[in-house]
């Protein structure tokens, strides 16, 4: 049995986001962008530090994983594709009362790191729609009379 842990850090952070959220306030972190993983836009750095709005309604999307939180968010029109260790959160907090915690920095091990390599580019082909409903022969004044009832194929977005 061994008597190391793991960092406490992804709990932390997610418990914390959760309190904040459910309490209908606006959660944000800080990131200190020297911690080896981070990828964030580096234009909106400020003092090696960025401030992320990560509330559902701001981001694309979040995950937040074992290791890193995952999202993608629009700054100045143009989406990006983050992804932040836990080892650089410094801190998460309210927006509107500044309830929350600060945290310590944590940079990974030398030697715990290990590099994946990119997987191929994968080659997309063109796609086309294909109505699988199969109909009898009809004249062509039927098809234009059933084309017009068709409904058109559509997508919606589905909150979580």
């Amino acid at each position: 049995m061994t008597s190391e842990m793991s960092s406490n850090k992804p709990y932390v952070v997610k418990a914390f986001y959760d309190w904040i959220f459910d309490n209908g306030l606006t959660p944000y972190i800080v990131v200190d962008v020297n911690v080896y993983g981070v990828m964030v836009p580096m234009s909106y750095v400020n003092d090696g530090q960025i401030v992320l709005n990560v509330s559902p309604s701001a981001v694309g999307s979040i995950a937040m994983g074992e290791e890193t939180i995952e999202l993608s968010a629009r700054f100045g029109g143009k989406l990006e594709n983050m992804s932040i260790p836990y080892g650089a959160v410094v801190a998460i907090y309210a927006k509107e009362n500044g309830a929350g915690t600060s945290l310590a920095i944590e940079h990974p091990e030398p030697g715990t790191i290990t590099e994946e390599p990119l997987p191929a580019p994968v080659k997309m082909s063109s796609v086309k729609a294909v109505d699988n409903k199969i109909m009898p022969k009809a004249s062509a004044k039927q098809q234009s009379t059933q084309a017009s009832k068709v409904k058109k194929p559509s997508l919606s977005v589905v909150k979580k």
